[in-house]
């Protein structure tokens, strides 16, 4: 039996990167001629619309980094009493486990603009709900492209189906 501290290769937490370690990774792949395509959101409750939007985003390039706004930052945006539901760990370890997912970075401000600066990905995606202009961060990136979102799913939708329950 493995002893817990050791983390298997195969781990979804070696994923979840410091700013440093993904500076590193975006170094490399950038010489490995490697398209990097960013998003970001709460990601609060994972559904079927962020799924999909995450492998559409992922099929733009190589190397997809998702960027998951800490606690602070999510309490911040006001979605709602209680949110988010799951603390930034999980969330971002969710994230990690999924297959279209190279990268997960966590970041504090109430946009990723400081972060996308250090990263400057060659497309930046988020959901056709916003404008090109309204996209945080829109100059540092090669191009902004802006993804159909998925009809019916969202998550402060479920959390008002699950509250309605009791």
């Amino acid at each position: 039996m493995k002893p817990e501290s050791k983390i298997s290769k195969k781990s979804s937490l070696l994923k979840i990167l410091t700013l440093p370690r993904l500076i590193l990774a975006r170094r490399r792949w950038a010489k490995e001629g490697r398209t990097v395509v960013f998003t970001n959101g709460v990601f609060d409750i994972l559904h079927a619309g962020h799924v999909e939007l995450l492998e559409k985003a992922a099929s733009l390039g190589d190397a997809l980094i998702v960027g998951v706004n800490s606690d602070a930052s999510a309490r911040r945006l006001h979605k709602g009493p209680g949110r988010p539901i799951q603390p930034l760990r999980d969330r971002a370890r969710i994230l990690a486990g999924l297959a279209c997912v190279d990268a997960v970075i966590a970041f504090g401000e109430d946009t990723p603009e400081r972060l996308l600066s250090l990263i400057k990905p060659e497309v930046l995606v988020k959901g056709a709900d916003y404008r090109p202009g309204q996209v945080a961060g829109g100059r540092h990136a090669g191009r902004v492209a802006l993804l159909p979102l998925k009809r019916g799913r969202s998550t402060t939708s479920i959390i008002e189906r699950i509250r309605g329950l009791s």
